[in-house]
């Protein structure tokens, strides 16, 4: 059996979270998984038993067989996974993705901001954009509303390739707003996921999401955002692994310029012109 293929039935199984799977991952040192292999494995006896029931679980293999129907599912031992997104703290084990998976190996820029984003995100965005899609660089956002949506549109307007992480499975469009640009980016460029994909969207999962937004990218973008914001969360999360910091500064008595002001201040390199 595929590793890929055990993974994803490892996912499908109740009780089996993202600690227990990565345990399980750990032991895993071949392109293929077999009985023999599994009994080998240093493991605890519960989480021995369960990749014994996710190998010999006729019923998931149905499962896996639908969701390869609906998207590419990607694991961490395969080629086309980004390098740069598996020397993160806690890497998705798989991914779900619909599009183009060969932009996760081109060079990605992140753009994150406020859901409640002004038109001075949007002004600096259609000028910033066309520039690095010239360069080259991947838009990488999340798909939520405000400067996510901003930085997907001037990317599909541009022409350029644009990567959406979203923080629910593959079947759902949220928001329902975005459904068209989601539509569009499936055509023209990648949408991923590590849920299941009828997993709904929830509060927490977006948070989780930002650490992917953050991994697959060599440099991030931040523009207006408050304080305390997911998209500090993100930048942080990408300080950590060690990539380049922009932020766009702001007047000092806007809350949405407090969380790109704040990083400014903290070494974050300010964006003055339409230049990276």
């Amino acid at each position: 059996m595929k590793t890929t293929n055990f993974l994803l039935r490892l996912k499908l199984q109740k009780g089996i979270g993202y600690v227990k799977m990565l345990k399980i991952a750990s032991q895993l040192d071949t392109a293929d998984v077999n009985l023999k292999a599994l009994m080998k494995m240093d493991l605890p006896s519960n989480l021995k038993r369960a990749s014994l029931a996710a190998y010999n679980d006729d019923q998931a293999e149905i499962y896996v067989k639908r969701i390869k129907k609906q998207c590419q599912v990607i694991s961490f031992f395969d080629d086309v996974y980004p390098e740069q997104l598996r020397q993160i703290y806690r890497p998705p084990l798989v991914l779900f993705a619909q599009g183009d998976v060969n932009l996760l190996q081109q060079k990605i820029v992140t753009i994150v901001g406020s859901r409640m984003a002004t038109s001075y995100s949007r002004s600096v965005l259609t000028k910033l954009v066309p520039h690095l899609v010239k360069k080259g660089w991947v838009i990488a956002s999340g798909l939520a509303k405000g400067v996510d949506v901003m930085a997907h549109k001037a990317a599909l307007t541009s022409e350029g390739k644009t990567i959406a992480v979203v923080g629910n499975g593959l079947n759902h469009f949220y928001p329902l707003s975005n459904y068209h640009v989601q539509e569009q980016i499936i055509r023209r460029g990648l949408i991923l996921s590590e849920y299941l994909p009828d997993t709904p969207p929830r509060p927490f999962r977006f948070p989780q999401r930002n650490r992917i937004l953050a991994g697959i990218a060599q440099k991030v973008v931040v523009t207006e955002a408050q304080e305390k914001s997911g998209s500090l969360i993100t930048a942080n999360l990408a300080l950590q692994e060690n990539r380049d910091i922009y932020a766009v500064p702001g007047p000092i008595d806007n809350e949405l310029s407090a969380g790109p002001n704040k990083l400014i201040a903290a070494g974050a390199i300010p964006i003055t012109d339409y230049q990276l």
